[in-house]
Order: C-alpha cells, then sequence, then structure tokens
C-alpha cells in the first residue's frame, strides 16, 4: 500500500505531470497574499496578474502605493517562502 500524500501536493504532481506547475506554483501568490501581507495591506491591495515572475498589484491609495515599496522585498520574499521556491521576481504596485 502506498503512502498517504496531502491534497496540493498530488494537485502539483499532477500539474507538473501535465507541464502547467509553473503557472500553479505562481498562482499561489494570489492564494497566500492576504496571508502574507495582513489584514491592513490586504484591504487596500489587489494582487490581479503575474508575468514572467513579476506580480502586479493593485493599490486603492496612492500615499500607500508609496508605502508599499518599501516593503516589497519583505513581501516578494515571504510570498517566495510561503510557495516553497522564488517564483515572485519583482512586485509592481499600480
Amino acid at each position: 500500500m502506498s503512502e498517504a500524500k496531502p491534497l496540493n501536493q498530488l494537485i502539483q504532481q499532477f500539474f507538473r505531470a501535465i507541464g502547467i506547475d509553473l503557472k500553479f506554483e505562481e498562482n499561489l501568490a494570489f492564494v497566500y497574499w492576504d496571508q502574507v501581507v495582513g489584514k491592513e495591506i490586504s484591504e487596500r491591495t489587489e494582487p490581479y496578474r503575474i508575468s514572467d515572475g513579476i506580480l502586479s498589484v493593485r493599490v486603492k491609495d496612492p500615499a500607500w502605493r508609496n508605502e508599499l515599496h518599501f516593503f516589497k522585498k519583505d513581501i516578494q520574499e515571504k510570498l517566495n517562502h510561503k510557495i516553497g521556491k522564488r517564483i515572485i521576481k519583482d512586485i509592481k504596485f499600480y
């Protein structure tokens, strides 16, 4: 009898087998966004696209957009840590 595996691991194996594992991993940034940035930032932002490792995020307030540039590297590192590999290479705030 084979050892039971967590569902997320089985899903990743399936996506890898059909060649879409990178897209799956990129989309984990959307899943983890609220958890990584916290409630205050989450309420003012919306990640909406990932292209070539660049995460695009809408920010509701220009003052917050400027402030978030100071936290960009920290957010990027935390997202990559949650995903389990370096998927997010940069974050652009709009």
